[in-house]
């Protein structure tokens, strides 16, 4: 049976750049508070002309040019996001309109923070039925719309961004196993509400806003422990440990997250790839944005087994492993 495999990889940042220092003017904070909570030190902000299929299409743009293929080649377009551009149309149809994918089929996928590693798993799907498929899988976020900027405790952590990949059937490499989980009960820990309805009966009770909420003590328990279960029932189910594995990509939420699982699962620093100081947290873009630039660093050879894990609100979480 063939597996999902790269072809190609990109990524888009917006221009602007969000510092510790420039937060210090409209919030309550400084860097020092920030850097030592998260680790980060910077985020980028959409500006005029980078909406999230913006965004989304200059990764993919990259990514097809990596992979030596014209958007016409395209069979399908899946993007993960919990902030597009409209509630209707997707933000996938949007991609397709602006890059010129007219042979592809397009949807949305929204699993949070998870969502691109939803989308390897859906694409693998897809190609073990249709292995010449060609798949573009696109992590896109713009969080900073979806922003309390009065609100230190979330408004220094997330930032905007994109990454691509290209997908297509191989008999040698690509996606081997996963394992994927949810638990809606946790819903209200991590969440955003939708703009205030204008059905007075079934309008949410004590709306405050389509904006990012989080209780950030209780997402950081539940983060680390559910990636690490992810990780470790994988690794079972592969019959292999953490010494097979040659590099780690994990969802970029914050350092101190990062830290704490290479420290509950043995993971060597230098086994993971961490960029969060530069990008905050970009959600479903975060995996596929630290992807491109490990891919595009060279530093990996044919044959290395690459693990990443997420964790999002949902909750949803997990753990899925690619052959190079």
């Amino acid at each position: 049976m063939k597996h999902a495999a790269l072809l190609g990889t990109g990524s888009y940042l917006p221009g602007k750049i969000l510092s510790n220092n420039d937060l210090e003017k409209i919030v309550d904070t400084s860097d020092e508070w920030i850097t030592s909570r998260t680790g980060i030190s910077t985020r980028r902000i959409a500006g005029k002309g980078e909406e999230n299929f913006h965004l989304a299409s200059r990764a993919a743009e990259k990514a097809l040019t990596m992979a030596g293929l014209a958007a016409g080649d395209i069979d399908l377009i899946l993007v993960a996001t919990l902030t597009p551009h409209m509630m209707m149309p997707s933000c996938a149809c949007f991609v397709q309109a602006e890059i010129g994918a007219d042979n592809a089929f397009a949807y949305d996928l929204n699993a949070a923070c998870s969502g691109f590693l939803y989308g390897l798993d859906l694409a693998d799907s897809y190609i073990a039925r249709q292995p010449d498929m060609k798949i573009l899988l696109i992590g896109s976020e713009t969080l900073s719309a979806h922003i309390n900027w009065q609100d230190r405790n979330t408004c220094i952590l997330f930032g905007d961004g994109a990454g691509a990949v290209v997908l297509s059937g191989s008999d040698s490499r690509g996606v081997l196993s996963s394992k994927l989980f949810s638990d809606g009960r946790l819903w209200n820990l991590l969440y955003m509400d939708s703009p205030e309805s204008l059905n007075p009966d079934i309008r949410q009770e004590n709306w405050q806003g389509c904006y990012m909420q989080m209780s950030g003590r209780d997402v950081f328990k539940f983060a680390v422990r559910s990636m690490e279960d992810a990780v470790s029932k994988l690794l079972t189910k592969e019959n292999l440990t953490i010494d097979d594995i040659t590099l780690v990509i994990p969802h970029q939420a914050n350092v101190r997250i990062l830290n704490k699982l290479m420290e509950r699962l043995a993971i060597p620093p230098d086994k993971v790839y961490v960029n969060v100081g530069q990008y905050g947290n970009t959600s479903a873009a975060s995996i596929p944005i630290a992807l491109d630039e490990v891919n595009r660093q060279e530093s990996l050879q044919e044959g290395d087994k690459v693990l990443f894990c997420s964790f999002g609100g949902g909750f949803t979480w997990g753990a899925l492993l690619m052959q190079w």
